[in-house]
């Protein structure tokens, strides 16, 4: 394969696979389609990796025997994970077969929407979304390739993590304050999902590290050099990103998600939430079981820590579910890889156990939603109804044979009990075309709502007019 093109395939595969989904009845093409189009394209003609027909390859001629031997080892240099672990011995030997024998056919060039989706005309695209009455949404910015995490600084700057963009923006409102312009604070970094702000310095959390770049609003655009924070986590690429927040209490709150799909984790650091200084010191487990969060938030009256959690995959489209946690006490368990959704014990870790053992979720969100960002409503633009209740950015499945998710939800709820979960924002998802990805959703001064979407790399702004 062409170099640069096997290591954006490689990056694809390691998200793909989050939990590679392939029953045994599946055949070769349906494995295919359900692990390897996403990267390869449907028809193996590239997407957002390189084609898989006629051209140079670089690990090996593509015979079965070395094609089952790069799906199931990886490349891990390139960040491609190993396939053995998610896929039977058998798939894989189907999957070679089926790549092998269209490896040297030349293949139709993917067409540039595969790679970078063409950007709907902005009325078209804004027309298409359903809120409830007296809200409007608008594009906030665009050109924030990939954008996940968001923190808003007290100037009102929005800084953006990115994911394989590599990339930390800076969103700087225009003088109408309606939209932004996005600025690079930092590019060539791994995955820097995770910001948030303390004491004026921006923190960036990826993969491998954690980095801070200090007095970050007069600098934003100055391409600041950073420090590393010094504070050792797990670097795997499966569930490695690394989310951060700052707590009210001043310290860093940062997940390290579990590197499987589903797999034993109580006795390692991974499947944990974790806090540690500023500094990096004293890090310290605050909350274990917990399968891979993307987004958490602080209630603004308990402070308690509140967090999403996606469900495992391979049991099918309905279940488990995702969840919405409340952190209580630290130390609690919170099931993972035992119990799934409070309710679903796992096919091979569950024996022995049982779900009583964990702590409830708060919320089952539904299966595959993945659901990322949340964020407490502490804005006054909104209806008195909306205040300290509960945003959460739905991204939406990748592997469930009818697509579910794609939407922004609302969970209202009383003390740490959820009384309702009504959709918010719909219209990312228009029949089977995706035109967004929500991630992460925060307020700005003004009592609006920002949301980022890492498929066009946009940032939206709803606002409320209504009586």
């Amino acid at each position: 394969m062409y170099k640069t093109a096997l290591q954006a395939a490689a990056i694809g595969m390691a998200f793909a696979s989050f939990a590679a989904t392939a029953a045994p009845a599946l055949n070769a093409q349906q494995l295919y389609q359900a692990n390897c189009a996403v990267c390869h394209g449907a028809k193996m003609e590239g997407a957002i990796g390189p084609t898989l027909g006629q051209h140079a390859w670089l690990h090996g001629e593509p015979t079965k025997a070395n094609l089952i031997k790069v799906i199931s080892k990886g490349v891990p240099e390139k960040n491609m994970p190993a396939w053995s672990p998610a896929l039977s011995t058998s798939q894989i030997a189907l999957l070679a077969d089926y790549i092998a024998a269209n490896a040297n056919k030349k293949l139709a060039a993917a067409p540039a929407s595969a790679a970078a989706p063409v950007k709907p005309v902005a009325s078209d695209l804004l027309s298409g979304f359903t809120l409830p009455k007296g809200f409007r949404i608008s594009v906030y910015a665009e050109g924030a390739n990939t954008a996940r995490s968001m923190a808003v600084s007290d100037s009102g700057i929005v800084y953006v993590g990115s994911r394989k963009a590599g990339k930390v923006y800076a969103l700087v409102p225009r003088a109408d304050k309606q939209t932004a312009e996005v600025v690079t604070v930092a590019e060539g970094l791994e995955n820097p999902i995770g910001v948030t702000l303390l004491n004026g310095a921006l923190y960036v959390g990826e993969i491998s590290r954690v980095i801070r770049f200090d007095n970050i609003d007069k600098r934003y655009a100055q391409k600041p050099s950073y420090e590393v924070v010094k504070v050792s986590l797990p670097n795997d690429k499966w569930h490695g990103e690394k989310v951060i927040k700052a707590s009210p209490d001043g310290k860093l709150i940062i997940p390290v998600g579990a590197p499987c799909n589903i797999c034993d984790t109580d006795d390692t650091k991974s499947a944990k939430i974790y806090r540690m200084n500023a500094d990096g010191s004293q890090l310290e487990e605050i909350a274990r079981g917990v399968r891979n969060t993307v987004g958490f938030a602080f209630h603004p009256t308990t402070k308690q820590l509140w967090f999403t959690d996606n469900g495992r995959d391979e049991m099918g489209d309905n279940t488990p579910s995702c969840e919405l946690n409340v952190l209580t006490k630290f130390g609690q368990h919170f099931g993972f890889p035992y119990c799934h959704g409070g309710v679903v014990p796992d096919p091979k870790f569950g024996q022995g156990r049982t779900c009583e053992e964990f702590v409830e979720p708060v919320a089952k969100l539904g299966p595959h939603v993945a659901p990322l960002g949340l964020s407490f409503y502490t804005g006054k633009q909104f209806p008195e109804a909306y205040r300290n209740n509960i945003f959460v950015a739905e991204h939406g499945s990748w592997n469930r044979s009818t697509k579910i998710g794609y939407n922004v939800r609302l969970i209202t709820l009383y003390g740490n009990k959820m009384v309702s979960d009504t959709s918010f924002i719909d219209g990312f998802l228009r029949g089977d075309e995706v035109v967004g990805r929500p991630v992460d959703v925060v307020t700005l001064a003004d009592g609006s709502l920002l949301i980022s979407d890492d498929y066009a790399g946009r940032i939206f702004r709803v606002t409320y007019d209504g009586k």
